[in-house]
């Protein structure tokens, strides 16, 4: 082979190098882009749709439950059990929401990180009901949700500590507009003192009537798995009755069959009932949807509260 001959391979075979050099560099480059990425899971959407906000560029969510899921009743998949056994970081809410799935989440716990956003809170701003039992939708009291979601960015920071600073900044920019949000919850002081009372499904609303200074009646008690007899329905009639309740509401992810019995025991009594609406309890709306939000779920329940309640006001 001439010199001349030589060169040229030569340079071929340093640009040849050379190329598959930045293709390696690339792939390693991709492939840290993606580990950085980290895999969080979640039950309900309360919980993903939020910290898909606040996780931003470095996260990427799945929720079990979608819309119209009930959580108190929800048994896991395999398919769920593939999506928690993938997932590197795992959020629940907790409280005995998820009551069938417990076991579970005490099992992952010992390989990756595991976090109850109820066992943020202090037991002294829970809520109880007769029995003792703890309400587990503080979902709807946004300042607890707060501290919960807060607790859930901190476990975000220790995975991926180099992201901390943005998380933190994505925090505080989503805290801010729960701010407005419980804001605009303002409205609902406006609805006549003697008409507000909200009548639902179940008693999910006990943190969001706290907040909002609303009495609330629901047919079933705190979970799902509450069995409603014929008492719970007359009683929640002779309420009606009493306080002249212009309107009661039916639940996204409950059938709306003992709420129907209610309005017609009242009518059956001489009294009109309104159905005022659904509202998102258990569930959130359907993704892609203002509703399918935190922020627009909530608002939502606000705004179909308060037209169905408000009334005549002189």
């Amino acid at each position: 082979m001439s010199g001349l001959m030589k060169g040229l391979w030569g340079i071929a075979l340093l640009s040849l190098i050379l190329v598959l050099g930045a293709c390696s560099q690339t792939e390693e480059s991709d492939g840290k882009s993606e580990s950085e990425k980290i895999t969080v899971v979640t039950t309900i959407a309360q919980i993903g749709e939020p910290l898909s906000v606040i996780g931003g560029d470095y996260v990427q969510v799945e929720s079990l439950m979608g819309p119209s899921i009930d959580p108190h009743l929800y048994n896991p998949t395999q398919s769920d059990i593939n999506k928690l056994d993938s997932g590197d970081v795992i959020f629940y809410s907790g409280l005995h929401l998820e009551a069938n799935m417990v076991d579970i989440f005490e099992s992952i716990s010992k390989s990756k990180p595991v976090l109850a956003l109820g066992d943020a809170l202090s037991e002294d701003d829970l809520l109880k009901d007769k029995g003792g039992a703890v309400d587990p939708h503080i979902w709807f009291d946004i300042d607890l949700w707060k501290q919960g979601l807060g607790a859930a960015v901190e476990e975000l920071k220790e995975y991926l500590p180099e992201h901390a600073d943005y998380f933190e900044k994505n925090k505080q920019d989503y805290f801010a507009k729960l701010d407005e949000l419980k804001e605009d919850a303002e409205k609902l002081a406006q609805i006549p003192e003697d008409q507000r009372i909200l009548v639902t499904a179940h008693d999910a609303f006990g943190y969001f009537g706290r907040m909002n200074d609303l009495e609330v009646i629901g047919l079933q008690g705190l979970s799902t798995e509450d069995e409603i007899g014929i008492s719970d329905i007359n009683h929640t009639i002779e309420m009606i009755i009493e306080y002249h309740v212009p309107a009661i509401f039916v639940e996204s992810s409950i059938n709306q069959a003992s709420i129907n019995a209610v309005i017609e025991g009242a009518v059956s009594d001489g009294v009109e009932v309104a159905l005022g609406g659904e509202l998102y309890s258990d569930a959130m709306g359907e993704a892609g949807t203002e509703e399918g939000t935190y922020i627009g779920m909530y608002r939502h329940n606000i705004d179909t509260i308060y037209d169905a309640l408000i009334g005549d006001v002189e």
